[in-house]
């Protein structure tokens, strides 16, 4: 040990020298956070050519690597695993050279990806001000941002760095994303040790700028777009370059994009897009980072009140690749936050961009601690129907668990069909006024078709903005999670239970 550190005090007494032939990857940084053991970190930058790195390790845990060669300008190093804590010190070293990062952090890493309701900063949420006083209680939640640049190839670094990793005060976490920045912070209180969050997202952008040419191939997505749809052109820049990272598992809150792009498609194309982020990340980090990551998103939230458009429900539905909740056997290890309850009419931003991100985040938390963290007895799903049955008079939906039932006249819709055929949008739906309701079911009125028609299909919060904020018609018996949408036929074509 004393002679390890003799020998790294004399390679940082020599950095002033030469330190610029050196230097590690754009998002490694003093205060980061590196994955914890059981995983490995994985370390890397650039050097002279042909030139012998090794690395260090220094704090409650000491490592030294072998010597890695510099090929093709990059070296590349995995320590061995350890377990959260810190602060360490890691140096880099070749024979004259020496580049150091300080105030270290083993914990968690959380990669927080999307659109503009991701992208929204902690200084525009409810309570902005009394929730960023609160960040200097949480020194081991450390932060980093990708800075937002467009390439055409991939790369293997990023282009450049918008918040480099920090040590969180009121005015440092003020950009930074709110619902990424609240979900670290829940989660720190939950695990007690650091958590790094890294953001990479960029407003407006649709899920198909974001996958790779694998995971639109998969979907009859190989045509480009225009502008800043073009495909992966963000995939490209800012998410394959920090494939190497590893990670413990990602956020995702998009679709607003997709509602008028490719909507169609969206139940491939963002189940892909999940895949191939989990090979790639598994497979840049020489297998550290989990073939099976778990993945959070959130479900989307609201935009025009009063609108008639489907295109909001239809990408909620799309979401969850058209099962109506997750995880499933078409998206396991994921997690959903439904949001259809938290609209904001009079948001500054537009109302596309509810400012209540806590709710979002902390439902986020429910879904990380049981599928990433396997906390047993968390409650984090929604009730969801596993049972409809109808009569002339009535329709009973029974639930996956006991229910707290608001009575609704319009929430609920049937269709009513004089054929026996699916349903589409452009169908007879009708408002079914709930009759009655017990812990498990809600009864329907049936009685609003015509005596010709039949109910072929019925549907739950099927619109743009279903209901005022927190008054959806089920939540779960303690009323602290809404029930998502569905749509279900009691004929082929879509999923059905009676």
């Amino acid at each position: 040990m004393a002679a390890l550190l003799c020998v790294v005090f004399i390679l940082v007494a020599s950095i002033h020298d030469s330190a610029g032939q050196l230097r590690f990857a754009s998002y490694y940084g003093d205060h980061m956070v590196l994955q914890r053991a059981p995983e490995k970190a994985v370390l890397w930058g650039y050097g002279p050519e042909g030139a012998s790195v090794t690395v260090y390790l220094l704090g409650s845990v000491v490592q030294k690597t072998s010597p890695v060669p510099v090929t093709k300008g990059t070296w590349r190093v995995t320590l061995d695993p350890v377990e959260a804590g810190g602060p360490y010190i890691v140096l880099a070293a070749t024979e004259d050279s020496t580049v150091s990062l300080t105030d270290v952090l083993f914990g968690d890493i959380w990669l927080c990806g999307g659109q503009s309701n991701m992208y929204f900063k902690m200084s525009e949420i409810f309570n902005a001000s009394e929730e960023m006083a609160l960040a200097e209680k949480y020194p081991h939640v450390r932060t980093f941002m990708a800075a937002l640049k467009q390439s055409e190839t991939e790369l293997t670094d990023l282009i450049g760095v918008e918040i480099p990793w920090s040590v969180p005060t009121k005015r440092k976490v003020a950009d930074f994303s709110a619902v990424c920045w609240l979900f670290g912070r829940y989660m720190f209180d939950i695990l007690k040790y650091p958590i790094g969050l890294v953001e990479s997202c960029w407003g407006g952008t649709p899920v198909e700028v974001w996958s790779s040419s694998r995971a639109l191939k998969q979907c009859g997505l190989e045509e480009n777009g225009n502008g800043p749809k073009v495909n992966s052109i963000l995939w490209n820049s800012m998410i394959h370059p920090l494939l190497n990272m590893t990670i413990k598992g990602a956020l995702w809150y998009q679709g607003e994009a997709n509602t008028l792009y490719h909507q169609d498609l969206y139940n491939c194309s963002f189940p892909a897009m999940i895949d191939d982020w989990r090979m790639s990340f598994h497979e840049g980090s020489g297998g550290q980072t989990a073939l099976d990551f778990p993945f959070g998103f959130v479900q989307l939230s609201t935009d025009i009140k009063n609108s008639t458009d489907d295109y909001f429900a239809d990408i909620r539905w799309h979401q969850t690749a058209d099962v109506g909740f997750v995880p499933n056997s078409l998206m396991p290890r994921t997690f959903m936050a439904v949001a259809i309850d938290l609209p904001d009419p009079t948001s500054p931003f537009g109302t596309i961009h509810p400012r209540d991100k806590q709710d979002v985040a902390y439902r986020l938390t429910l879904g990380a601690r049981a599928v990433a963290y396997n906390e047993k007895d968390v409650h984090f799903l929604g009730p969801f129907p596993n049972q409809i049955m109808s009569s002339e008079m009535y329709i009973n939906i029974t639930y996956d668990q006991k229910v707290s039932v608001k009575p609704s006249k319009d929430v609920f819709e049937i269709c009513c069909s004089g054929i026996k055929a699916p349903c589409g949008p452009k169908s007879n739906w009708v408002p079914a006024p709930t009759m009655q309701w017990d812990s498990t079911s809600v009864q329907l009125s049936a009685n609003v078709c015509p005596p010709t028609d039949v109910v072929a299909a019925v549907r739950y919060a099927w619109r743009d903005w279903p209901c005022d904020f927190k008054a959806c018609p089920i939540y779960c018996a303690s009323g602290v999670l809404p029930a998502p949408p569905f749509v279900f036929s009691r004929y082929p074509g879509k999923r059905h239970l009676w």
